[in-house]
């Protein structure tokens, strides 16, 4: 089938013909996306390309730093990556492969979503040129440093987090006590939790702070001043956050 184009006020898709209902779909949440991140960032980039492929071969072909950020990650993180960012493209997959990666209805939403966590990301990186993309090796490693602030930004500024919920308890119960903040092996899963929490405690404004602003020092004066708190006790109430999210809810 032949590749076609689909555009909207903000944004184009390419894609092949058979794709266009989920063209239009993605086109449509993008700008209800947009809408709502110009009330919190300063730049919000418009005139981009979503890309949807055909099959994950073809996605991998198209960005060599895909397959390392899905090596890097736990494996049941690697079904989220379903997509990359580039600075003026979004590479997604199609609805059937999303449908084929999911693990339940929230996960199905998670993975249709792709392209709006990816251009939340974008937008992050245009408010803090110290995070990608760009892509350069350098640029990828500090990805992979900063991982759970980039999937955990993307995530919380597209309104996903909820949707991680049932993948967030899985990894609680199988797996062992992770770290703080994520590392790169569960940022896809819990980098929005700290997200999460940090709206509760602090605000909404406190957020965009964290995901503005890295500090000399890394994650802990980063997280401390988001938080206006120290690391200790962030840790202590984020162990208590994912506790409450791995009870049972009362029938």
């Amino acid at each position: 089938m032949p590749w076609v184009e689909t555009k909207s006020l903000s944004f184009t898709a390419r894609h092949d013909s058979g794709d266009a209902a989920f063209a239009e779909r993605t086109l449509d949440r993008m700008e209800e996306l947009r809408l709502r991140l110009e009330d919190r960032f300063e730049s919000v980039p418009g005139d981009v390309t979503v890309v949807v492929h055909t099959h994950p071969s073809l996605l991998a072909l198209a960005h060599p730093f895909l397959p390392a950020a899905r090596w890097s990650a736990a494996p049941a993180g690697r079904r989220y990556l379903a997509g990359w960012a580039m600075a003026t493209e979004l590479h997604v997959l199609n609805d059937p492969h999303m449908e084929r990666r999911a693990a339940g209805d929230d996960s199905r939403e998670a993975l249709r979503g792709t392209a709006e966590r990816l251009y939340a990301q974008l937008v992050i990186a245009a408010n803090n040129p110290e995070l990608p993309p760009s892509w350069t090796p350098r640029r990828f490693a500090r990805y992979l440093g900063w991982a759970w602030l980039v999937e955990g930004g993307a995530q919380y500024f597209a309104r996903q987090v909820g949707l991680y919920r049932a993948a967030v308890i899985r990894r609680l119960r199988e797996s062992a006590r992770p770290a703080f903040p994520p590392s790169r092996r569960d940022a896809v899963i819990l980098g929005g939790t700290i997200f999460d929490l940090l709206e509760t405690e602090r605000g909404p404004d406190a957020c965009e702070r964290l995901a503005l602003r890295l500090l000399p020092g890394g994650a802990t004066p980063t997280l401390e001043a988001a938080f206006e708190a120290r690391i200790g006790d962030i840790e202590a109430a984020w162990r208590d956050y994912l506790r409450e999210i791995e009870r049972p809810s009362p029938v």
